[in-house]
C-alpha cells in the first residue's frame, strides 16, 4: 500500500475517533465508521452548513478543514481556551474518545451553546493562526510565490518577475524538515545566517500524483543540486566549485573569507528554475549550440538567446540602441569596433538590418575545447557549452555499465542523491563494499538548461536534477519589477505582467 493510499484511507476514517462525541451528539456511532457519509454527519454534529462538505473535497485544502473540524467539536465540549483546543488539534487520537467517554464531559448542540465573546487579543490570535494555517497548507501542497533573482532564463522570464508556481501539477512533495519558521525558505529574517529549520523531525521523500508529469520544454522550479553543502559567506558560489578552485583546506579553514561551511536538506537547498532539456532515459548531444535529444535536434524555445561577435563601421552602441533590441546588459567590447552581445534570435534580425552592422557571428566553443569547470570535470569528456555530451540521462530501474571511466558520470548520483558508499580499490569500484561492475538507479533524473545559453548556470555545470529535487511547475507571472529603474521610471514593467510562462 503506497504513501498516498494510506493518507486517503487514514483521512477516511478520521472521524472514526470522534464515534463516542457523536453518541453523546444522539447519533448512531456506527455513521463514524461509513466513508464519506461519516463527514457529512460530523458536520451536522458541530452544526456546520452543508457547503463546508465541498471543501473536504479539495485535495489538500481538506487537511485544513478537518483541522477546524476538531477544534469546533472541542467547542461542542466548551472548550475555549486555547490549551484543550490544542489538544484536540494535535492530538485527537487520544482527545476525541475522551471527550465522547469522558461523564465529566458534556455535548452542548451548537445551537444552544451560549458564546463566549472572546478578547481583542485572542480574536487577533485566532485570526493569524487560521490564516497561517491556510496559507501554510496552500504554500506547502498547491502553489508558491517565487520571483526570478538571476538572467539565466531572460528574455523567457525577466530577473525581478514574481511567479506562480504550481506544486499540484508534477504533485507536491512531503515536507522533509516539517518543523521550520513559516513562510521563509532556509535563513530566518533579520539574520545573516541562522537557520530557519530544525532536523529533529525528518519525513522521507514521497510525492503525491500530479496532474501532469514533467516534458520536455517545461519551466521548472527546483531544489539546487549543488546545494547540499555550502559555505556561508559565498553562498552565490557551488561549495564544489569553491573545492576545485581553492582546495579543501583553505575553504574549510578560511573562515573570514568562506564562513561556515553547513549541510542543507534537500528542501531547503536554494531554489532555480530552468527549462527541463532532457528526460529520464534520453540520451543528450549538444552540437555548435543545438540541443539533439535521442538523435533529433530540438526546437530551441522562442526567447533563448546566444552571445554573437558584432562588428560595427566604427559606430559605438548606446542604450537607446540596446533598448530597441530589447537588449539591456551583457555588451562587452572589443577591439577592432568588435562588441560582444547576448542576442535572441529577433533582435539579431533586427540588428542586421541597421546600416552600421558590418557583420554578426555566432560565439561559438568549438568541438575538441575542453572547459574543465564542466561537469563532469574529466578530461576524458572534452566538452564545452557549445559542444557537448553525448550523455545518457538515468532513468529509475535502468542499469549502465560502470568503469574507471564512466564512474565520474554517475559518482554523485550514486553518493550524494542515492546514498551509497563508494570507493575505488586496486582499480576496482566498490559500492557499499561490494565490487560493482554495474549501476541500477533508484531516481529518475532530468537535465535543466536556462533559455540564455551563454549565462546560464545550469545542468551542463552541475550535472543531473534528482525527481525529489523538483518543486513545481512556473505557470504564470503576476509581477514584473524591474531593479535598475525607479517607480516613477518604469519600474513596472506593465506590459511583462500577468503573462503565462511559455
Amino acid at each position: 500500500m503506497t504513501f498516498e493510499l494510506i493518507c486517503i484511507v487514514l483521512f477516511m476514517f478520521a472521524p472514526a475517533l470522534a464515534y463516542w462525541v457523536f453518541e453523546k451528539a444522539g447519533v448512531k456511532g456506527w455513521k463514524s465508521l461509513v466513508p464519506f457519509y461519516n463527514y457529512w454527519i460530523w458536520l451536522k454534529v458541530i452544526g456546520k452548513k452543508w457547503w463546508w462538505y465541498l471543501l473536504l473535497l479539495i485535495p489538500f485544502f481538506n487537511v485544513f478543514m478537518l483541522l477546524l473540524m476538531l477544534d469546533y467539536t472541542a467547542l461542542c465540549f466548551n472548550k475555549t481556551k486555547i490549551g484543550p483546543q490544542a489538544l484536540a488539534i494535535f492530538f485527537p487520537i487520544v482527545y476525541l474518545p475522551y471527550l465522547g467517554l469522558s461523564q465529566k464531559e458534556k455535548y452542548i448542540n451548537p445551537k444552544e451553546r451560549v458564546k463566549i465573546k472572546k478578547s481583542v487579543s485572542r480574536e487577533w490570535f485566532d485570526a493569524i493562526v487560521f490564516a497561517v494555517g491556510a496559507a501554510y497548507i496552500i504554500r506547502m501542497f498547491l502553489f508558491e510565490l517565487y520571483v526570478i533573482p538571476t538572467s539565466s532564463m531572460e528574455k523567457s522570464l525577466l530577473v525581478g518577475d514574481y511567479l506562480v508556481v504550481s506544486k499540484i501539477d508534477y504533485g507536491p512533495k512531503t515536507p522533509q524538515t516539517p518543523i521550520a519558521f513559516p513562510f521563509v525558505h532556509h535563513t530566518l529574517p533579520l539574520t545573516q545566517f541562522t537557520k530557519s529549520y530544525v532536523e529533529w523531525i525528518k519525513l522521507p521523500y514521497y510525492r503525491f500524483t500530479g496532474l501532469s508529469t514533467i516534458k520536455r520544454g517545461d519551466a521548472v522550479v527546483f531544489n539546487y543540486p549543488d546545494g547540499d553543502t555550502v559555505a556561508l559567506k559565498m553562498q552565490n558560489v557551488s561549495y564544489y566549485t569553491l573545492l576545485r578552485v581553492y582546495g579543501r583546506e583553505r575553504v574549510w579553514n578560511d573562515k573570514a573569507n568562506f564562513g561556515d561551511i553547513v549541510s542543507r536538506p534537500v528542501d531547503k537547498r536554494e531554489n532555480y528554475i530552468k527549462r527541463c532539456i532532457a528526460l529520464p532515459g534520453d540520451t543528450l548531444e549538444i552540437r555548435d549550440q543545438m540541443v539533439y535529444v535521442n538523435g533529433k535536434q530540438q526546437e530551441l524555445p522562442e526567447r533563448a538567446q546566444f552571445k554573437y561577435v558584432v562588428t560595427t563601421d566604427g559606430f559605438s552602441f548606446n542604450q537607446k540602441t540596446l533598448d530597441k533590441l530589447d537588449m539591456t546588459e551583457d555588451l562587452e567590447v572589443g577591439e577592432n569596433n568588435q562588441y560582444l552581445l547576448t542576442l535572441t534570435s529577433q533582435s539579431r534580425q533586427q540588428l542586421e538590418t541597421n546600416p552600421f552592422v558590418k557583420s554578426i557571428h555566432q560565439n561559438v566553443d568549438s568541438k575538441g575545447y575542453w572547459r574543465p569547470d564542466l561537469f563532469p570535470f574529466d578530461s576524458n569528456y572534452i566538452w564545452n557549452p557549445d559542444n557537448y555530451g553525448p550523455l545518457y540521462i538515468p532513468k529509475a530501474g535502468a542499469t549502465v555499465s560502470l568503469t574507471l571511466k564512466t564512474l565520474p558520470l554517475y559518482e554523485r548520483i550514486i553518493t550524494a542523491y542515492e546514498h551509497n558508499t563508494l570507493e575505488v580499490k586496486n582499480g576496482q569500484i566498490l559500492i557499499n563494499g561490494q565490487v560493482a561492475t554495474t549501476y541500477t538507479f533508484k531516481m529518475d533524473y532530468y537535465w535543466m538548461m536556462g533559455d540564455n545559453r551563454h549565462n546560464s548556470a545550469d545542468s551542463r555545470y552541475w550535472g543531473f536534477v534528482p525527481i525529489d529535487h523538483v518543486v513545481g511547475k512556473a505557470v504564470f507571472v503576476w509581477l514584473s519589477l524591474d531593479s535598475k529603474k525607479s517607480w516613477t521610471d518604469g519600474k513596472l514593467r506593465w506590459s511583462k505582467m500577468f503573462r503565462v510562462v511559455k
